[in-house]
Order: structure tokens, then C-alpha cells, then sequence
């Protein structure tokens, strides 16, 4: 019987795996999808939020200051990018003043540091490209931008490196309580634990409820972007968000840790938790919302748009509990913003309630560092050493984001390696600049088939049945 069963490999369960391999547990993760981070991690606006948002005595509130706190080590000992950039809020009007006024206030009561109210023209020397209509904004310096998939994937291999087993392709179809814990079935096999960890997203509370009664219910929120090119991306230094509305964060404009402009999203609450569709209606709404903020923002080097779903509960707060019915399980659900920022806190959290639970010891051997070779942020001299070690190093696959072939053989064989041309394209990002792997694409695929030792039809694009090629035409 295994210790610890986490379900969901997205960064929320990365972070659980992350923290409970610092103790001599036996934990396994199961991921529904062929790769981890393939859901609303991959797909979210990338922002480490300062934390002045979230009502006083809320998990939020609690979690998202925390988190912010714990970001400028993880991304040393993790090797990822990330950048405490800071954040603006922006005001139109005096009614928008005051709600500055009274998100100031909340930053206080979260114990935010770092927060100031700036008048239009001190904000316009900040940013120089906002709009001539800003009257305030309300600044937070602790604010930042991180890569979350890399973050996820990071966790993910410093976790499998410490002992914690991954399992992709590992649907959880039901759950049955036995004598001392639970029997976790997917469409492989059964795996018999101690303790279960529902961090399953947009499906957390279709997971709940095969062991439990239903006591949440999770709402998917579809959120619509814009990803610009690099030319766009020295237009602002900072989060730019307007005042927030029922609905969320609002539209918001932001530069990304690889130097490229993000804007959205929109919010539409929907019953279907796939669709990932954009939409014109909708990405022309996140245009002329985004436009309020930024003058002379030029859609035109917009290089490619997705969606992303959030898991809006009916609670309104995160849910980080035990199930009153099912000892043993516990729900990690409605993890939606600021949920990136909040989850390595969460992770921490959870660990100690199960470690206490199952009066685990911490593991001295845990090693907290995982590294990863980034070609074209070493010197020269590390450059050519490298090369003369492995000469793939000194073939660049990927024009546009300068991606060397030694770096694309490296992500498929980590510990977490990677197995589709989107798996190799979120660790090492061929394919992510302006031609959006126009040119890099068809070798990507070559090296791939022959490192995994697969046919180039074999060669997936991202999910299951993603087909790229199905045969020779001559």
C-alpha cells in the first residue's frame, strides 16, 4: 500500500509532491493527461500576485501572501524564470479611486509590503505607455512574473529525483474506501493507499464525489488571451491590471519572464470543462479592453492566442480540507487565482497535515536543487566547453527563440522528460517565438522520434490522438 496517492499534475500537485518528499513517504502521482502542467497551468496569465486582493481571513488572502514569499528561492533552487517586476492597478474614475482605496486598505489588513497610491502623472513616468485617462493607480512591488509550466515541470522532476513516482496516461475513474485507506482505480489498474490528495482542477469535485458527498461544486471559467511578439515586449515593465469586477482581475496586460507581452483574459463561465476554443467576439473584447490601458498597443505582432479554464468553486475561497466522510482525503480544489502564486504555500501546508497524519519523519537526504541548461545565458567559455563535451549544444534548432538541439535532447530524457513536440516546447520553448514552430517544428519532430526511438508518425503535437503526420505521399 503506498503512503500517498496525489491526483492532478498540475502546478498545485506538483508543489503537494514537491513538499512531501522532503519526508519518507512512498507517493505517487497520477496525471489524467500524457504530459503534467497540461491544464489551467499552462494556460493562465503568469503573474505572482502581491497579494492585497483577497478578503482578510480567507485561504486566498492567507495562502497568496505566503506564497509570494517563498518565489525568489524556489526560482534559485528550481532553476526557472521569474522576475519581481511589480504590478499597477489602474483607475478611470473617482468611483474606480476609491475601490484603489479600498484594495490599499485590504493590502494592510494582508500585511502587504510595498504598496503605494500613485497619482496619473507620477504613473505615467512609470509607465509611460498607459493611457492619458489613468488618474491613479495603486503600485505593488512584491508583484511578479514567473514561467508556470516550467515551474510545474520543475517541482515535478526535484520531486521524482526525491522519490516520488509520476504516472501519465493514469485516469482516475472511481475511488473505494478499504480497511486503511483507499483503492484508487484508473483505466490501467488499482492503486491501494493511505491517503489521498485531490488536486484534479476543473475536475476536483467530479473526483470528491466518487468517495465523499458532494460538498463543493466547481464552475469552469474560460479566460481568452493574446500572446505578442517580442517587439511588444519592452511596451511596459509591469502587471497592468484595472480595477476587479465580480467576474475577476479583469483584462489585464503584462510582460512574461521570456520577454514577450501577454494580454487578457475575458471570463466566461461555462458546463463544458474542455473547451479551450478563442472565439472573435471574445478576443475583440479583450482588444478594446486592453487598449483602455495601453495606448499603441499593435495587435497586428499578435504571434498566437489561446484559452485557459479556471476552477471557480461556489465557495468562493479555495477548499483545503479534509473530507468529514472519508478520513484520508483530502480536497486541494477551486485553486483558481491567485492560485499559482498560493501554491507552493499550499504545498507546504498539506504536506504537514499529512505528514502529521501519517507521523512521517523528514527525509535528510531530500536535495531542494534541480538544474537545467540554458545555452544561450552562458558565457562564451561555457558555451564552447559545452560544445566540445556534446556538439549538439552548437546546433541552434529554434531561430526565433535561439534553442540548441543539445538542450531539446536534454528535455526529452530528464526525469520528466518530455515525449510530444508541445512536451519538449514547454521545457525548452523551440516553437514558442514569432514563426510559432514554423521552421523548428519538423526537426523537433526528427529528434524526437529518434531519441523516444519512434516513427516520425508515431510523433505527437500535445494530447492523445494530436496526429501531425499520418504517412509519405512519395
Amino acid at each position: 500500500m503506498k503512503d500517498v496517492v496525489v491526483i492532478g499534475a498540475g502546478i498545485t500537485g506538483a508543489s503537494v509532491a514537491r513538499e512531501l518528499a522532503r519526508y519518507k513517504l512512498d507517493v505517487v502521482v497520477l496525471e489524467k493527461e500524457n504530459d503534467v502542467s497540461n491544464g489551467s497551468t499552462k494556460a493562465n496569465s503568469a503573474i505572482v500576485h502581491a497579494g492585497y486582493d483577497a478578503l482578510d481571513g480567507s485561504l486566498m488572502a492567507k495562502y497568496n501572501a505566503l506564497g509570494n514569499a517563498m518565489f525568489d528561492k524556489l526560482a534559485e533552487e528550481l532553476d526557472i524564470p521569474f522576475s519581481r517586476c511589480g504590478s499597477l492597478v489602474l483607475a478611470f474614475s473617482e468611483e474606480e479611486r476609491k475601490h484603489l482605496d479600498l484594495l490599499m486598505e485590504r493590502g494592510r489588513e494582508n500585511n502587504i509590503p510595498g504598496m503605494k497610491l500613485l497619482e496619473g502623472d507620477e504613473v505615467k513616468r512609470l509607465e509611460p505607455h498607459l493611457s492619458h485617462n489613468v488618474i491613479e493607480a495603486l503600485l505593488a512591488e512584491t508583484a511578479g512574473i514567473v514561467g508556470p509550466w516550467e515551474l510545474a515541470i520543475a517541482m515535478l522532476e526535484n520531486a521524482v529525483e526525491n522519490g516520488v513516482v509520476l504516472e501519465v496516461d493514469q485516469e482516475v475513474v472511481d475511488i473505494e474506501k478499504i480497511d486503511g485507506g483507499f483503492r484508487v482505480l484508473t483505466g490501467k489498474e488499482y492503486i491501494d493507499t493511505r491517503i489521498v490528495v485531490n488536486a484534479a482542477g476543473v475536475y476536483a469535485d467530479k473526483i470528491h464525489n466518487m468517495v465523499a458527498k458532494p460538498t463543493y461544486k466547481i464552475k469552469p471559467r474560460r479566460g481568452q488571451y493574446f500572446v505578442m511578439d517580442k517587439t511588444q515586449g519592452d511596451f511596459i515593465e509591469r502587471v497592468v491590471f484595472q480595477c476587479p469586477t465580480e467576474l475577476g482581475k479583469g483584462v489585464l496586460v503584462t510582460p512574461t519572464v521570456h520577454g514577450n507581452l501577454l494580454v487578457g483574459p475575458d471570463a466566461q463561465d461555462q458546463d463544458d470543462r474542455e473547451d479551450l476554443a478563442t472565439t472573435e467576439e471574445e478576443l475583440n473584447f479583450v482588444r478594446g479592453h486592453a487598449m483602455k490601458s495601453i495606448e499603441g498597443l499593435q495587435f497586428r505582432e499578435s504571434i498566437r492566442n489561446f484559452a485557459g479554464l479556471r476552477a471557480e468553486s461556489d465557495r468562493g475561497d479555495f477548499i483545503i480540507e479534509e473530507a468529514e466522510d472519508a478520513p484520508g482525503f483530502i480536497d486541494v480544489g477551486g485553486i483558481k487565482s491567485p492560485g499559482l502564486t498560493s501554491a507552493p504555500a499550499i504545498g507546504v501546508d498539506v504536506a504537514k497535515m499529512i505528514a502529521e497524519k501519517l507521523k512521517a519523519v523528514k527525509d535528510k537526504s531530500f536535495d531542494p536543487v534541480r538544474k537545467q541548461i540554458i545555452f544561450m545565458e552562458l558565457s562564451n567559455e561555457e558555451k564552447g566547453e559545452l560544445i566540445k563535451k556534446d556538439s549538439s549544444y552548437g546546433r541552434v534548432i529554434c531561430r526565433c527563440e535561439n534553442i540548441t538541439e543539445g538542450e531539446i535532447v536534454a528535455s526529452i530524457h530528464r526525469k520528466v522528460g518530455a515525449t510530444t513536440v508541445d512536451g519538449v516546447k514547454k521545457r525548452c520553448r523551440p516553437g514558442m517565438g514569432r514563426c510559432q514552430g514554423g521552421f523548428c517544428g519538423p526537426r523537433v519532430q526528427e529528434i524526437l522520434a529518434r531519441e523516444l526511438k519512434i516513427t516520425l508518425e508515431e510523433v505527437i503535437l500535445d494530447s492523445k490522438g494530436s496526429y501531425i503526420l499520418t504517412g509519405e505521399t512519395k
